[in-house]
């Protein structure tokens, strides 16, 4: 399997921890926007470059 294919999902892993991490009580409350929306972009990029690859092998480059 390719090793790459793994370190996009575990980036995708990534993203949602970032999303659902637990800042409410935290003195780092204020960044938890963008915690957020830096887990919502990781998830939304290497998701398309998942599909991207999956295409490219299905097409047989």
């Amino acid at each position: 399997m390719d090793k790459l294919a793994f370190l996009f999902l575990a980036c995708i892993l990534a993203g949602f921890a970032l999303i659902k991490l637990p800042l409410a009580g935290s003195p780092l409350a204020g960044i938890q926007p963008i915690t957020s929306l830096i887990g919502i972009l990781a998830i939304l990029v290497f998701s398309l470059v998942l599909i991207f690859r999956g295409i490219i092998a299905l097409v047989g480059k």
